[in-house]
């Protein structure tokens, strides 16, 4: 088909972890070892799931208050050194190669990400699902302030030409949807997440399932 970039152009922006990918068993797994290097306790479970989407020296921070600058720097190069380590690549959540597939078959359709991650943690994580292809746009902790700023869905905007109101934002947490509304996107959040369902209230629309995803986007462009 012709497409129509002043007007039929449209972008999907997705977060990663909780989103894409279960990575919670990385997640904690870093986290404690990052806190070991310390001599610090680590915080519970639930609590270092709760920062996941902020970037790793805004989420440490919360996690651990009154750390010198040092320490700080050290709680966060102890997690980046015990990520993965040396364990397969945190697995897809079911259906979410088949949507990405769906989507990205779509002329009009572009796809981005925005996460927390760093550009070497997402570009491995891609390449693991072999998914680099389907995105037009990568964002990472690298190159934007942290989560809720809108920084990063400003440069995909800015990178595919989409207008925020043709642009819908994807994620698990509420910093996602933040992130998002700042930004001028809808939102759609997840619940298969991080962050429960009653964090999620300001998003747009909140799905349970991949499956729910391309009628979610229809509605809300119908909208």
């Amino acid at each position: 088909m012709t497409v129509d970039l002043r007007t039929d152009l449209r972008l999907v922006v997705f977060d990663v972890d909780g989103t894409l990918v279960d990575s919670q068993h990385d997640i904690v797994a870093s986290m404690r070892a990052a806190f070991e290097v310390l001599g610090r306790p680590a915080p519970d479970r639930e609590t270092m799931l709760s920062v996941v989407g902020l970037s790793l020296p805004q989420a440490m921070a919360i996690l651990a208050p009154g750390l010198t600058e040092a320490e700080l720097t050290g709680l966060v190069e102890g997690y980046r050194a015990s990520w993965g380590g040396g364990r397969a690549a945190s697995p897809l959540f079911p259906g979410a190669l088949a949507v990405l597939d769906a989507l990205a078959a779509q002329d009009e359709l572009l796809l981005a990400v925005a996460t927390g991650k760093s550009r070497r943690g997402l570009e491995k994580l891609l390449t693991a699902h072999e998914l680099r292809k389907r995105f037009v746009s990568l964002q990472v902790a690298d190159d934007h302030p942290s989560k809720p700023h809108p920084s990063m869905l400003m440069a995909a905007l800015a990178e595919t030409g989409v207008e925020a109101h043709r642009a819908v934002m994807v994620g698990d947490t509420e910093f996602d949807m933040q992130m998002g509304r700042a930004a001028g996107l809808a939102t759609i959040g997840v619940t298969w997440g991080y962050h429960p369902r009653a964090r999620l209230q300001d998003a747009d629309l909140l799905i349970d399932d991949f499956a729910q995803l391309e009628d979610a986007l229809e509605r809300i462009w119908r909208g």
